[in-house]
């Protein structure tokens, strides 16, 4: 029997099991449990259940898992015939794990038209945890030396859950994505989760996964050992140090 109201989680136990995603809420689209804490292995054993955290910083934790859920293959990104154009040029440089930090403030930024950030101090203190674990992973792309558009998530077993990600140059985010998604290929991952559908994420070959089946590919996906960090790139990128800043030029 489905319950009449949602979980609340005990922050004093960070392994206490969440509810079966089935209890999530309809509306809103998958709203599952409150409360509890940002333990590393709370907050991991929920991405492993198909579950993330998603509130803002004057709310108590609130834990999703929505339905449908909005994923990638890595293999069938779509790649449009400008966005060809733009990564031919090479005018750019990529890295893996070379500045979370930066790329997790630049995340957290506040969008134009928006007074604030679902990314608090919390969660940003949370996921720079998971990434010391080698959990969390960052992807750069340079420009002249500036930081130009990257995302980060957190990856497990043969999946990457996708969180945030920026632009501060036209297609930052997007030549971030392709490159993460291109790795994740050469290294046999089944999934990149995109949580919750948006124009952009669907332009770029994006779709909406039932949460029955989406859970069902999470559990085979969680048998992939898990690759942990600091990530490094093992596929062609351009890679011009002119780009890169001076600290991270090769010696």
């Amino acid at each position: 029997m489905r319950p009449n109201h949602l979980h609340w989680l005990n922050r004093d136990q960070p392994d206490e099991p969440f509810p079966d995603v089935e209890y999530a809420l309809t509306e809103p689209s998958g709203l599952l449990a409150i409360g509890g804490d940002l333990h590393p292995r709370r907050v991991l054993n929920a991405y492993a259940n198909g579950i993330f955290p998603w509130y803002n910083p004057d709310e108590p934790i609130l834990w999703w898992s929505p339905d449908p859920r909005t994923v990638f293959r890595p293999r069938s990104l779509h790649v449009s015939r400008s966005m060809r154009r733009v990564l031919n040029r090479a005018d750019y440089a990529v890295t893996l794990d070379q500045a979370f930090e930066i790329v997790l403030e630049q995340c957290a930024a506040p969008r134009p038209g928006q007074r604030g950030t679902w990314l608090g101090a919390a969660m940003r203190e949370a996921y720079l945890r998971l990434h010391a674990l080698g959990y969390a992973h960052s992807v750069e792309v340079w420009r002249e030396r500036r930081l130009v558009g990257g995302l980060y998530g957190v990856a497990l077993g043969g999946v990457f859950f996708g969180e945030s990600m920026f632009s501060r140059a036209s297609n930052g985010s997007k030549l971030a994505l392709v490159y993460l998604a291109h790795q994740l290929a050469a290294w046999r991952f089944s999934l990149l989760d995109g949580q919750v559908g948006s124009p952009h994420l669907y332009r770029m070959g994006a779709f909406d996964m039932p949460r029955a089946r989406f859970q069902r590919t999470l559990r085979r996906s969680m048998t992939h050992p898990d690759r942990p960090g600091p990530w490094q790139l093992d596929i062609d990128v351009p890679h011009d140090p002119r780009h890169l800043p001076l600290a991270l030029r090769p010696r």
